[in-house]
């Protein structure tokens, strides 16, 4: 036994160790800003006619919209930093899925300014509607986020006092979830990132006008792994915690994500609402179970 929690232990530093971590968010910024130069340089030569591409790639058209590729790879570390956070913290491991959430819809509207059509009758086109509703939502998820946090800040003495040996085998099962799933979604942002790139830039056919964007691409089957994974570590829980307020938030919190993963599946006003619903949940119930400790003490 003691070899295999060597091996755990090694896998584990080998991917989600603060070192490793300091060291993938230096590299994904030197990715992200190459990756923004080289989809300029993209643009350039295709508006000197000096490449030709599909008309249906619509990243091609506008500058505005080569802002779209570095945040690709900004969404790819926050999931990192979600992995990070799994065996640490829930309710911050949490916190990172309302980043990453809140940063595809700032991703989204970077896409979306070069469709903007300027007019006096701006509440009459729909794509100029989505786009105020996005910039209204991402002040109100901002915000909420804020308040997120500063519920686990207010909450965190607890948290601390709650860390005893009996639930040190429950963050070393945790650990070694997050560690297996580090290579899963590797391979899946890579996969997702190829065949997405791929079908914008390269594809002849019209095939390119249907396909899914890239959050449906990758985040619809990142978000349903999470709940599996999430009510997977519920059910552990119970195994070290039959706390009414900790089963009561853990399982809400596993509502939130579903709510997420729904919302890719839903577009317009109904993905904000979701999205939006998602977070507030989430916030509330944090606040409750704070009070729910508070009230024990």
């Amino acid at each position: 036994m003691p070899n295999l929690n060597n091996v755990e232990s090694s896998f584990y530093n080998y991917f989600l160790s603060e070192k490793v971590k300091e060291k993938s968010e230096r590299i994904i910024v030197y990715i992200a800003i190459a990756s923004f130069l080289m989809h300029l340089l993209l643009i350039g030569l295709v508006n000197l006619n000096i490449i030709t591409v599909s008309d249906h790639s619509k990243l091609l058209s506008d500058p505005i919209s080569a802002i779209y590729t570095p945040f690709s790879f900004i969404l790819i570390y926050e999931v990192y930093l979600l992995l990070y956070y799994l065996p640490k913290s829930t309710s911050i491991y949490i916190g990172k899925q309302y980043e990453i959430i809140s940063l595809i819809v700032i991703r989204r509207i970077f896409k979306d300014l070069s469709n903007l059509e300027f007019s006096t009758n701006w509440f009459a086109i729909k794509s100029d509607i989505l786009f105020t509703s996005d910039i209204i939502a991402i002040l109100i998820m901002f915000f909420l986020i804020f308040v997120f946090y500063r519920f686990i800040k207010d909450g965190s003495q607890n948290e601390t006092e709650m860390i005893k040996p009996e639930i040190v085998k429950f963050i070393s099962l945790k650990k070694a979830i997050a560690t297996c799933l580090v290579p899963v979604f590797l391979v899946l942002s890579i996969y997702s990132l190829g065949h997405w790139l791929y079908e914008s830039f390269f594809s002849v056919t019209e095939i390119v006008a249907n396909i899914k964007d890239i959050n449906k691409v990758f985040f619809d089957d990142f978000f349903t792994i999470l709940i599996l994974v999430d009510v997977l570590l519920l059910l552990f829980s119970f195994l070290h915690s039959d706390k009414f307020n900790r089963v009561i938030r853990n399982s809400g919190f596993i509502i939130s994500t579903i709510l997420i993963k729904l919302s890719f599946n839903t577009e317009g006003i109904l993905n904000i609402v979701l999205i939006i619903l998602a977070i507030v949940f989430g916030v509330i119930l944090l606040k409750i179970h704070n009070l729910y400790d508070s009230f024990e003490k």
